[in-house]
């Protein structure tokens, strides 16, 4: 990928438009890009060389495998966000890992150390950086909140709306998201069975809530949620 490109690839992004045009092309020098597709696996965190990962486009959902074999989603990573070692602490002893969820993802990623050393260097791009970790955490601790203290019905509102809010296409009340969960992904994310899941969505459906199918959800209005 030719410098210029990847240029642009990071200036677009909230996180560097702090940076001047040498510091960004620094980046750049440092900066790995890599293309994926649906249910690729994008990097596991007991990496011996750990990384911080930028998501340029697409969808993937970060996974925990347990001794089983079994894979529980811990979270939904959309365009913009970062992932991976987000405290700038590498855990070996994590079994997460990433997957592509979408047919195109593009990311860039930076060597923890690399990265650590250019925010030592501006001040503001560490200030940024903190602020966009600290809003990660707060939606974790959201989605934590939700879990023990709601029911599943309000956990399964309270998603859709927060993904329509987020990925939809607005007309007016009316959105429409691209639809790129299964059932089951949708169950891991609220904490309830697949049963429980598609149960519910159809009550949604039956009430015209919601229309929901494999390529999208359409919400008749987003006021009711």
């Amino acid at each position: 990928m030719s410098e210029e490109l990847k240029y642009w690839y990071l200036r677009d992004h909230k996180l560097f438009w702090t940076l001047s045009m040498s510091q960004i092309k620094q980046l750049c020098i440092i900066t790995g890009f890599k293309k994926a597709k649906k249910n690729d696996v994008i990097y596991f965190s007991s990496s011996d060389v750990p990384r911080i990962f930028l998501l340029k486009k697409g969808n993937i959902k970060i996974v925990e495998m347990d001794e089983d074999g079994n894979e529980t989603i811990k979270d939904i990573i959309q365009k913009g966000d970062l992932f991976g070692e987000l405290t700038l602490e590498n855990d070996r002893n994590s079994n997460e890992y990433a997957k592509a969820l979408t047919d195109e993802v593009a990311i860039c990623s930076f060597l923890m150390s690399d990265f650590e050393n250019l925010m030592l260097q501006n001040p503001n791009l560490a200030l940024t950086y903190t602020k966009f970790v600290g809003l990660k955490m707060k939606r974790i601790k959201n989605n934590y909140s939700n879990l023990i203290s709601k029911d599943a019905k309000t956990r399964l509102f309270t998603f859709i709306k927060d993904w329509a809010e987020r990925e939809g296409k607005f007309n007016g009340n009316k959105v429409t998201i691209e639809n790129y969960l299964t059932q089951a992904d949708i169950a891991q994310i609220i904490g309830t069975s697949r049963q429980t899941a598609t149960q519910l969505l159809n009550e949604m459906e039956e009430k015209q809530l919601i229309y929901y199918s494999r390529k999208e959800i359409f919400i008749d209005d987003i006021t009711k949620f």
